[in-house]
């Protein structure tokens, strides 16, 4: 989990209107002892988790918001996570609502176009498009690459 994130997520901002209701506080309230063991690993900027998966901070929907690029025979596909609620923000650099940093949103999506190169194996967060945009191999699954 990237700093900036834990940070936020326990400072004074995220108790804002704009945020709260955006917060998991049970959740949240997890990563004391996640940190106290060995199972939290609070990291900054950009990350090799596995060989061919790695996690980049971006910005910034929330102030540590990370996405994951994993390595393909087809290409690198990007997880956007938040960074790209649905195609059109990443595609037209449309910020999503709630933004902690709007300069660094937009840098975000530029990350997102240089992590996917030509391919563009794009998953955008929440948008009911990726199903149609991959191939379905079953009823509810679809093959990323």
């Amino acid at each position: 989990m990237q700093k900036d994130e834990v940070a936020f997520w326990t400072g004074p901002y995220a108790s804002k209107l704009a945020f709260r209701g955006s917060a998991n506080v049970e959740q949240l309230a997890k990563l004391v002892p996640l940190n106290y063991g060995t199972t939290l690993k609070i990291i900054e900027g950009e990350r090799d988790v596995r060989p061919g998966i790695t996690v980049h901070r971006v910005g910034r929907h929330t102030a540590g918001l990370q996405i994951v690029s994993v390595k393909t025979a087809s290409g690198t596909v990007v997880l956007t996570s938040d960074a790209s609620h649905f195609y059109r923000n990443v595609e037209t650099g449309q910020p999503t609502q709630i933004i902690a940093s709007l300069p660094e949103m937009l840098a975000g999506f530029d990350t997102i176009h240089a992590l996917a190169g030509e391919e563009k194996l794009i998953m955008a967060g929440h948008d009911p498009l990726v199903a149609d945009r991959f191939k379905q191999v079953e009823p509810g699954i679809i093959k990323i690459a």
